[in-house]
């Protein structure tokens, strides 16, 4: 789509947000670009810009200017990394929360593999050039373990290690109220969310066309105060699938406000600070070296900020830090 377009709104569209509605009428506009469109004063309605929010009404006409984004390219940059384990095949990092892994739209700049490429790390050149090496990903906000492949061997190894499901990944995460069970599996499908498409769901999501199979195994390490730290173990690795999971068991990953966590947890009367980020952290990864077939095992310590926050939800509860620490024995 490149050169500009316009429509008059029917009837069956009177009402809908304006992005929805130009992201829908033209597939070929991602949402993200058709919010960029719109911040740039690209799309008119009835000859004036509008907000994506606005709602239309029947006979407006919209008008839309595809202008070609500026292209993004994925650029070395000078930016620390906590390298836990690398030889001539990978290379293990463990990502702070906040990062992005990859370059995209809007968002070209502090990425991992800006990180790495500032290292003067060899990556894999993959089919995507803004995702060299990347063979999975982790969300912004969870930090821990993520494997990068330095050669195109090395990745296409490791692609296929993922897709049968002979990675194991280990998180850490703290969720709001009590799991009834010492253990569980959540086995529930997870797809993109038709209403609000910054989330998946895995409400009805068997009957979407985008559905994906998905497993997640969990035991219980402690209760704290009215919440509960857990270990979970991933044999799929769908987009926001552990958050997505206990969501959907109405205990979502404290921190975690777009899958429903409060903004600020409260112990009695009191409340603790805001976390500011997701409470997930990807502690473990065992995987097969791909060139000698070696097993390796890496491990990322749950960051210091968490450990903290843990406190003071303990001493909050009138609990002993000791039992945290005990809880927590191989992760600390």
């Amino acid at each position: 789509m490149s050169d500009q377009q316009e429509f008059i709104v029917p009837p069956e569209n009177t009402g809908e947000r304006l992005d929805r509605a130009v992201a829908s009428r033209f597939p070929d506009l991602s949402r993200t670009r058709v919010q960029e469109l719109i911040e740039a004063q690209l799309v008119l309605v009835d000859g004036r810009p509008a907000k994506g929010s606005h709602k239309l009404r029947k006979s407006e006409r919209v008008t839309v200017e595809p202008q070609p984004r500026s292209p993004v390219v994925a650029e070395a940059e000078a930016i620390p990394l906590d390298v836990v384990y690398e030889d001539d095949e990978v290379v293990v990092v463990n990502k702070a929360a906040g990062m992005v892994v990859h370059a995209g739209a809007g968002n070209s700049r502090g990425t991992l593999v800006n990180a790495l490429l500032g290292r003067g790390q060899t990556l894999a050149k993959g089919a995507d050039i803004l995702r060299p090496g990347i063979v999975h990903r982790l969300d912004k906000e969870t930090s821990g373990i993520i494997l990068v492949a330095k050669n195109d061997a090395a990745h296409a190894k490791l692609g296929e290690a993922f897709r049968q499901r002979t990675v194991k990944k280990s998180y850490i995460a703290l969720l709001e109220g009590k799991l009834p069970k010492d253990s569980g599996r959540i086995e529930l499908a997870i797809a993109r969310d038709p209403k609000r498409r910054t989330r998946m769901t895995s409400l009805r999501a068997s009957a979407l066309p985008d559905a994906r199979d998905a497993r997640t195994d969990w035991r219980i390490l402690a209760h704290v105060a009215d919440n509960t730290l857990v270990e979970v173990q991933l044999y799929t690795g769908r987009t926001h699938q552990i958050r997505v999971h206990f969501s959907a068991l109405h205990h979502p990953v404290v921190g975690d406000t777009l899958y429903g966590a409060s903004a600020q947890l409260r112990v009695g009367e009191n409340s603790l600070p805001r976390l500011g980020r997701n409470f997930l952290h990807a502690a473990r990864l065992g995987f097969s070296q791909p060139k000698t077939g070696e097993w390796i095992e890496v491990r990322a310590p749950l960051p210091r900020p968490l450990y903290l926050f843990l406190q003071q939800l303990a001493s909050a509860a009138g609990d002993g830090p000791s039992r945290i620490d005990a809880a927590l024995a191989g992760y600390l």
